[in-house]
């Protein structure tokens, strides 16, 4: 595990040109150099005129960071996952719609199409539809996995969009608050699922309780072959509430959770670690327990969304309003110190996923109850870098 960040050095320490250096190839898969600053409106006027991530510009070429409007008018959308026809499907939390969002284009910007609502979702206060996941084999299956709160719990369903669900995981714990709802397919082929301790702080180290866990399920819904514990689908635990869920390029698995007062995190998650709630909140250098890869105030943080591309994570908050940028080494650890984009620009960010064409798409959240929504709320925002002189006068 590397060290996390309190307000001082890291241990490995880069310059921060190194650092954006390194940040732009992340984005746009190529060495090119580039200079943060507050993000610029998009040059590149209404899609489907999108700015496309480079991976030709000249050395040393000035790059900036491009925010575009793919969506708005929406209501807490909290899931993302993609099609193989470059569209996505979105789910809304309180509405229980799953809309599709591209690849077609409108008149400002792609075309919003809800194709179903999930049966059984009952909405209140975090809860609600959460995480969606596209089936690996989709061109074939037509399946879609979505998590979800239900009468008595959070459950986990598969579906196409047009038959009726299947749950094939139930009796996930639900609260008001501290749903969890995660949910993504790893690089080994298996669904895995972020739940919460519903408020309920022993249940996270609780082996046979599936609250404030991470699951790794068959797309039967059985335990994956492999797990820590045969016949559990608990792939680890000591989780206070995580909701967002990536892989990098090696294969490591990452997850963003929700701190209680004090630190917010990022962990690396291993197979059978135990990430110590709710005895411990951030780093405790205890040998029981893994401690973050990086930890911020929950005053800047509160973050819900993860993506990660190339060595770069992402991940999008709530409650500190912004995204931070984490640059990982080869092996996996911090590599300088992270950086913020969007801070209090877009209000409250939610969801945070890589898309196929290498940029990353992100969600606001500003109608969940918390927030201050603007006329054009929720959004669904793309972000690339992209030549800082092209498109401008």
């Amino acid at each position: 595990m590397g060290r996390v960040s309190t307000g001082a050095p890291y241990p490995r320490k880069s310059p921060l040109r190194a650092v954006v250096a390194a940040s732009c190839a992340a984005l746009l898969l190529a060495a090119a150099g580039c200079s943060f600053g507050e993000p610029e409106p998009d040059p590149a006027g209404e899609p489907p005129n999108l700015p496309t991530p480079s991976v030709s510009a000249p050395a040393g070429a000035g790059q900036q960071v491009v925010t575009t409007v793919l969506a708005k008018g929406l209501r807490v959308p909290w899931g993302m996952a993609f099609l193989p026809d470059g569209g996505a499907l979105v789910t809304e939390r309180d509405s229980g719609r799953i809309l599709q969002v591209g690849p077609g284009s409108g008149r400002d910007g792609l075309t919003v199409t809800p194709v179903r609502t999930v049966p059984g979702v009952v909405p209140g206060g975090e809860g609600g539809l959460m995480g969606i996941a596209v089936s690996p084999t989709y061109a074939t299956d037509q399946t879609i996995f979505v998590y979800h709160t239900a009468e008595n719990d959070n459950r986990i369903v598969k579906l196409d969009l047009d038959g009726a669900p299947t749950p094939i995981l139930t009796g996930i714990p639900k609260a008001g608050i501290h749903n969890g709802g995660g949910l993504a397919f790893g690089p080994d082929g298996f669904l895995y699922a972020s739940t919460g301790d519903a408020g309920n702080r022993e249940a996270a180290q609780d082996q046979k309780n599936l609250g404030g866990k991470i699951l790794r399920i068959t797309t039967a819904g059985k335990p994956a072959p492999g797990n820590p514990v045969a016949g559990s689908p608990v792939w680890s635990l000591g989780h206070r509430n995580v909701q967002g869920l990536a892989w990098d390029a090696g294969k490591r698995m990452y997850a963003v959770e929700f701190g209680q007062n004090t630190w917010d995190e990022i962990n690396q998650i291993t197979k059978g670690g135990n990430y110590g709630w709710p005895q411990v909140e951030g780093q405790a250098d205890d040998r029981r327990y893994a401690d973050p890869l990086v930890q911020w105030r929950t005053t800047d943080a509160s973050c819900s969304g993860l993506a990660a591309t190339d060595r770069l994570l992402v991940t999008a908050c709530l409650r500190g309003q912004r995204l931070w940028l984490v640059e990982l080494t080869d092996t996996g650890t911090v590599l300088g110190q992270p950086r913020e984009l969007l801070t209090r620009r877009y209000g409250r960010l939610r969801g945070a996923v890589a898309a196929p064409d290498g940029s990353v798409w992100v969600t606001t959240s500003n109608h969940d109850g918390r927030g201050q929504p603007a006329p054009e709320d929720d959004r669904i925002l793309r972000l690339v870098f992209t030549d800082g002189g092209a498109g401008r006068s």
